[in-house]
């Protein structure tokens, strides 16, 4: 059965419970990027339109410190929610008790309370990571009704999320419900040919998305740090390459199992040490010298992979093709990129991290149809496992 949805409650004049995901990146107080509130805001501005008293629940960063909860405050994003909504939002400093009660109380019809950082209650024992029962029904007592906005922590379980819905009337909100219909039509009922692209810098961090992803996709390209693992078991001298020795065997089954299904590098951009500076030549994956390590897939490989991706129909892509924040070794990132976004009728699907960055830094986002706000989360989807956050809410 499909989950409800923000559309399904009737939510005039109740207190509704959301939570968002307002973890932006902060640098001295100020908010570095603010694409997570502006997610947020179509479910935010439904409920502000049909006379909600609403009450946002999100944390920031992780807290272990006072001076952590110092650096983490929620109080700017409630200022840079304010001008986007073009209206007030109120701010309570206190995560529980007569402050935020008070807050709570003083709302009217289509106002808006952002609470602080959910995380302070880590301080004290991990309370709101944890899950702690008593905080859930704590915070479902301040309101009617919970709807779930926040995919980038729902595949972990929460006070805030998990812990709140286990005691109201609970729905997605859009954002979620977005995210679900494409990462779910993608993997679960895909147009084809679907193609998988898989980068990153370790076999252990994707072990499970490649199995799961080998049943359910036509190829899957592995790149990144990931690739070198796989040509190891293939037998090739990969030299100072980052490479999982412990998964090798691993990799091998994997690639006895897919047949042609898996497509690795061809040539590689190689470097004699780990510095966007180092010196850098082209080679095939045949001759990497022993001393020199990969730190980027060369331009035949970009090649191979964009012919393969010429007739996609969906295509899901997570995890860069090599070292994509040093300048020099992230033209494979930008050719995958590149390929991906020349597709026309292709559902193309960006699953958070650091291929979204890619992604946004190139300018990119109004060529793909959908790009993930939750990097975990959406790899936690494509392992095929149950998100905790998702599970929990009530079905229609």
């Amino acid at each position: 059965m499909a989950k409800k949805i923000v559309t399904d409650l009737d939510v005039s004049g109740k207190t509704v419970l959301v939570r968002v995901d307002f973890n932006v990146p902060m640098k001295d107080g100020v908010i570095t990027d603010d694409n997570r509130i502006v997610a947020a805001l179509e479910t935010i501005q439904y409920l502000i339109d049909h006379k909600a008293k609403i009450v946002l629940f999100s944390h920031l960063g992780k807290i272990k410190t006072e001076e952590d909860k110092a650096a983490n405050s929620l109080n700017a994003v409630a200022v840079r929610l304010s001008e986007l909504l073009g209206e007030g939002v109120a701010f309570s400093s206190a995560t529980r008790g007569e402050e935020l009660e008070a807050a709570v109380s003083a709302l009217n019809e289509g106002d808006v309370l952002l609470v602080e950082n959910t995380r302070y209650e880590d301080l004290d024992g991990k309370k709101e990571s944890g899950n702690d029962e008593e905080l859930g029904k704590y915070w479902a007592s301040l309101g009617d009704l919970f709807v779930n906005d926040a995919f980038g922590t729902a595949h972990r379980a929460h006070a805030s999320n998990v812990g709140i819905a286990s005691h109201l009337e609970s729905a997605a909100g859009f954002l979620v419900e977005k995210e679900l219909k494409f990462l779910g039509d993608a993997v679960d009922n895909p147009v084809r040919p679907f193609v998988a692209i898989l980068g990153g810098a370790k076999v252990s961090d994707k072990i499970k998305v490649i199995e799961n992803l080998l049943n359910k996709a036509d190829k899957v390209i592995i790149g990144g740090g990931m690739a070198y693992t796989f040509l190891k078991a293939q037998g090739k001298e990969i030299g100072n390459s980052l490479f999982e020795a412990d998964r090798v065997e691993l990799a091998k089954e994997l690639l006895e199992r897919a047949g042609d299904k898996i497509v690795l590098p061809v040539d590689v951009v190689i470097a004699d040490r780990f510095s966007n500076d180092a010196n850098r030549e082209i080679v095939s994956v045949d001759d990497i010298p022993a001393d020199w390590e990969g730190l980027d897939c060369g331009p035949k490989s970009v090649e191979l992979f964009a012919d393969v991706l010429k007739d996609a129909k969906t295509v899901v892509w997570n995890g860069p093709m090599g070292v994509f924040e040093f300048e020099n070794f992230a033209q494979g990132t930008i050719g995958v990129c590149e390929a991906i976004a020349k597709l026309e009728d292709a559902t193309t699907i960006v699953g958070g991290g650091d291929s979204a960055a890619a992604v946004a830094q190139l300018g990119y986002e109004d060529k793909f149809t959908h790009i993930s706000t939750g990097g975990g989360a959406s790899l936690t989807y494509l392992e095929g496992e149950v998100l905790p956050g998702v599970e929990v809410i009530d079905e229609k």
